[in-house]
């Protein structure tokens, strides 16, 4: 299996947590990535610091790099960046990247997958759901886009909120091509 680069965007959204857990696992799995560039929205990390209360973001082993950097390597298809997950991914950033606005590198990097028929996972975190919401979904979709809900699911008795978490983030590096060891619905093997 070869390694592969990712792009990993960090908006406001609430759901600090999954992109702490996220940071964590592609730690984990490092030996299946080449390079990971991260990307946070202007006001990611002051949603992280309320609700973590701390922070961590700044101690990422990942090249950081400011949402107005369009000379990042992900800015352009040439850098063969073929994954990019936004987690969380705010229904704002959802609806710029639906209407084709790259006003950003989040947007731009977005843009940039779709054009490559990369893949582009978004981890949407609200609820309910507006027709604006459900139609900016079905155009991400069928741009090529995936949409990834941040739905916990329950049958692993997840012990604390990592663990819930967790259940969602297995979910988006199973969609990323990550290998790992992770609960498995029913899995006698």
């Amino acid at each position: 299996m070869s390694k592969q680069k990712i792009v990993l965007a960090i908006t406001g959204a609430s759901g600090a947590i999954y992109a702490k857990v996220l940071f964590d696992k592609l730690q984990k799995y490092s030996s299946q990535i080449a390079d990971v560039g991260v990307v946070f929205s202007s006001n990611a990390k002051d949603v992280w610091k309320y609700e973590l209360g701390n922070t961590d973001y700044e101690k990422i082993p990942f090249k950081t790099y400011a949402s107005n950097d369009f000379f990042a390597p992900f800015a352009s298809g040439s850098a063969r960046y073929r994954t990019m997950i936004i987690c969380p991914c705010s229904m704002g950033t959802m609806a710029r990247i639906a209407g084709g606005i790259s006003n950003d590198l989040i947007t731009r990097a977005a843009d940039v997958m779709l054009k490559e028929r990369g893949k582009l996972i978004m981890v949407l975190r609200d609820t309910p759901y507006s027709l604006i919401h459900i139609n900016n979904m079905k155009t991400v979709t069928e741009a090529g886009g995936i949409i990834c809900p941040a739905s916990p699911s329950f049958y692993s008795k997840p012990a604390d909120f990592e663990s819930l978490a967790s259940t969602v983030i297995d979910r988006v590096l199973d969609l990323a091509g990550i290998e790992q060891d992770t609960y498995r619905w029913n899995d006698n093997g």
